[in-house]
């Protein structure tokens, strides 16, 4: 029988890769391409769709390791966790401040540059995603 610790992270785990599938790789990039979507109004938008996003995939994420440590979880299972738990970290503590600041800037009217810090945040979702994938996969294959 497939034990309700790993259904429960299962589910868990698709919603947060769906979440972060629509969100950071269809809603983000599409906004900025709607008419009448200027710069500092797509990232005022941005800021608060992504500050819900990283509060639900922090819950997400603990909702997870708590399922995945009262069962008996596999290194295939454990180590995606891991990854997925230190890469939202990442973003959260290193890479969303650093954005934060200067989408402060651009919103208080400084014409700024462009800027490649997103692709540091893309490269940690995109290595998330695939966190996300593993943990799916490893979930699915116990029982």
């Amino acid at each position: 029988m497939y034990p309700t610790w790993a259904a429960a992270a299962v589910a868990m785990t698709f919603v947060w890769l769906g979440m972060v599938l629509a969100i950071s790789f269809l809603e983000a990039p599409l906004k900025f391409r709607a008419p009448g979507v200027t710069i500092p109004l797509g990232l005022g938008i941005g800021r608060l769709v992504f500050r819900a996003l990283n509060l639900v995939e922090a819950g997400l994420a603990v909702a997870i390791v708590v399922a995945v440590a009262v069962g008996d979880a596999s290194t295939a299972v454990v180590a995606p966790v891991v990854a997925a738990v230190v890469l939202l970290l990442a973003q959260l503590l290193v890479v969303r401040p650093r954005l934060n600041r200067r989408s402060d800037r651009i919103l208080a009217g400084e014409d700024l540059p462009r800027s490649h810090e997103h692709f540091y945040y893309v490269g940690l979702e995109s290595a998330k995603v695939a966190a996300l994938i593993a943990l799916g996969v490893g979930l699915l294959t116990i029982g």
